[in-house]
């Protein structure tokens, strides 16, 4: 998603659709496509780092209330009763399943980058989405396909989310070495691609610094979004930790400064070698630009460190695939199991005792589209998706404060109702970054769910009176 972040999107016809809202309120005008944040990326970075730094602060109070770990969906429902836990628990599907086919499509992009690597060229209309907006164009910038549908499908998204479904209705078992072993890989990869690349800036593409202004920083932001999903989860240790008021804002701020700081050096090094302008719709940019640059210089280091660079992602994007497929699954296990989703969603394997049935679902669920759809329209889904879930929660915290101010809280957002209020506001100013278009799927999506909700699972609920079921 980076590259969309710093390139922006371009569409062959002008419509209001495509523009982004908060332009739109305040232009009243159609776009050809939405603003990238250019070199000025690493501002967007911060602004996602705050915002996501009170959300965090709001995610581990509400934690903290009740003794066990579980999802939003989890905490909602036993905080906030059963409606918003219904849409929490119908956002995070969208979510879930969205992040992973974005993740999907980008972990094809890098696996036809290997295959380059290697020598090998499958046929494009199997290794690309039958769906792009923006077309496809290669490295020279010689037009591929041109926007809108054509026939092809993105086997290599497919088939890691098909192989990965496999594993986990076989079972497999998170470990902390697992996932140290997995953060550090992904850690080597990005600070090989930033030494390896800072020797070869070019001062020149810095300017201008913001292309597009404050706009196109806005824009930027609530593209790269994408890349802090998943961060809470470090609030979920609100009942673990020895002195919570203390350890979980320093948890959270350190892990935003670090992956923040990671992320900012990503984004400049690339913006230095490679002018932001190329970027448009590469699901594979940092890959692409150390190949292109490779053919440049003729540097034989380059096309080893690209080798290394290509592992250490793929790696990362395997573990994000598995943890976000294994959080689905659990969310319509619980669902299901408070009677929200019917009970096929809640038949375990009887061998390997996992939630099989909504594990396969989810598997065709997320790697059908992902072979179809393109990358930025995806993230676009989930970032709303996930920003709104984030919204929901601070307003939660809001009432509960004031509903029920002497509940036990293992932990307190610092500021009284501050941090809630601020994390609301630049949830809904990221938000207001996304397209109008996805503005309108969003709230489909939305519709879809509580007219389940009202003709289907408030009658199957284990809280509905016995003389009200279906």
């Amino acid at each position: 998603m980076i590259g969309t972040a710093i390139a922006g999107q371009k569409f062959d016809t002008s419509s209001i659709l495509n523009a982004p809202l908060g332009d739109f309120i305040v232009h009243h005008m159609a776009t050809l496509g939405r603003p990238g944040a250019g070199p000025a990326l690493a501002l967007s970075l911060v602004l996602v780092a705050i915002v996501c730094g009170f959300t965090a602060l709001c995610y581990a109070e509400l934690a903290s209330m009740i003794p066990i770990a579980g999802s939003a969906y989890t905490y909602t429902y036993a905080t906030m009763g059963e409606l918003i836990a219904w849409i929490i628990g119908w956002d995070l599907i969208l979510e879930y399943a969205v992040s992973n086919m974005a993740v999907s499509v980008g972990f094809a992009a890098h696996l036809v980058d290997m295959f380059d690597w290697f020598g090998w060229h499958p046929a494009l209309r199997w290794i690309s989405p039958a769906y792009l907006p923006s077309g496809m164009t290669d490295l020279k910038g010689d037009m591929l396909y041109t926007s809108g549908w054509h026939f092809g499908f993105n086997v290599p998204a497919f088939l890691i989310v098909m192989l990965l479904t496999v594993v986990l209705v076989r079972g497999i078992r998170e470990s902390a070495e697992t996932n140290n072993v997995m953060v550090i890989l992904k850690i080597a990869a990005i600070l090989a691609f930033v030494f390896a690349g800072i020797h070869y800036i070019h001062p020149a593409n810095y300017h201008p610094f913001a292309p597009n202004g404050w706009s196109g920083i806005l824009t930027g932001g609530s593209i790269i979004f994408f890349t802090y999903i998943g961060f809470d989860s470090v609030s979920t240790a609100a009942e673990e930790a020895r002195n919570p008021q203390r350890d979980l804002p320093i948890g959270i701020i350190a892990t935003l400064i670090v992956c923040t700081l990671l992320y900012i050096s990503v984004a400049v090094v690339l913006t230095g070698i490679v002018p932001w302008q190329r970027l448009i719709d590469d699901a594979a940019p940092v890959v692409n630009s150390l190949k292109q640059l490779g053919i440049t210089t003729g540097s034989h280091s380059l096309h080893w460190i690209r080798l290394a660079v290509l592992f250490g992602a793929m790696m990362g994007m395997i573990s994000s695939l598995l943890v976000f497929q294994l959080g689905q699954a659990r969310v319509w296990f619980a669902m299901s199991r408070d009677g929200l989703l019917p009970k096929l969603f809640g038949r375990v394997h009887p061998r390997f005792r996992t939630p099989s049935t909504a594990t396969w679902i989810a598997g065709f669920l997320v790697g059908i589209p992902g072979g179809i759809l393109d990358i930025g329209t995806l993230a676009d889904l989930s970032n709303i998706g996930t920003l709104f879930a984030f919204a929901l929660v601070s307003i939660g915290v809001i009432i509960l404060r004031y509903k029920q101010p002497e509940r036990r809280r293992g932990f307190r957002a610092p500021g009284g109702i501050a941090a809630p209020i601020l994390s609301v506001l630049f949830c809904l100013l990221l938000m207001a970054g996304l397209p109008i278009l996805t503005w309108i799927r969003f709230f489909v999506w939305l519709t879809i769910g509580l007219t389940v909700y009202m003709l289907y699972s408030r009658y199957r609920s284990e809280f509905c009176p016995e003389d009200r079921r279906r």
